[in-house]
């Protein structure tokens, strides 16, 4: 996203930009300070949870995509270098609360094929039966069932 797709994202209805991307990570690519001030100049939350392609699952990073969904005051736009780890960090916090199938759907109709991570947004929806009480990471109830 450069400089005037905020005003873009602003336009379109987004509420918080939310960026995935490591500071560093991509030459010459934004940085979250200079995001965040974007952002603020158009009226936009700004929130930086990065995570490198080995953290998409990790529980902070899902967690805290997951709070940033559920608490913000309208749409959420994701960023990362090509939408993938946005799409994949969103679908594993969606999973804790939504059926995996109606997300799977989601992701196949914004362009991204992601069946082979059925396994892995599963484990997300049955987290909660597995998952110690009072890590602090507790977000969702039983997962809905698909109708």
């Amino acid at each position: 996203l450069d400089a005037a797709g905020f005003a873009r994202a602003a336009g379109l209805g987004f509420a918080t930009i939310v960026s995935f991307l490591p500071d560093g990570e991509i030459s010459g690519a934004m940085g979250a300070a200079e995001a965040k001030r974007l952002a603020a100049q158009h009226g936009l939350a700004f929130v930086h949870i990065p995570a490198g392609k080995y953290d998409l699952f990790a529980d902070d990073v899902v967690a805290q995509a997951a709070r940033v969904v559920s608490q913000a005051r309208g749409p959420v736009l994701g960023l990362c270098a090509s939408g993938q780890r946005a799409a994949i960090v969103w679908a594993a916090a969606s999973a804790r609360t939504a059926p995996v199938d109606d997300i799977l759907q989601a992701l196949s109709a914004a362009g991204f094929e992601f069946g082979f991570l059925r396994d892995d947004l599963d484990a997300q929806a049955y987290r909660c039966r597995w998952q110690t009480p009072g890590t602090g990471s507790e977000i969702a109830s039983q997962p809905r069932e698909a109708a």
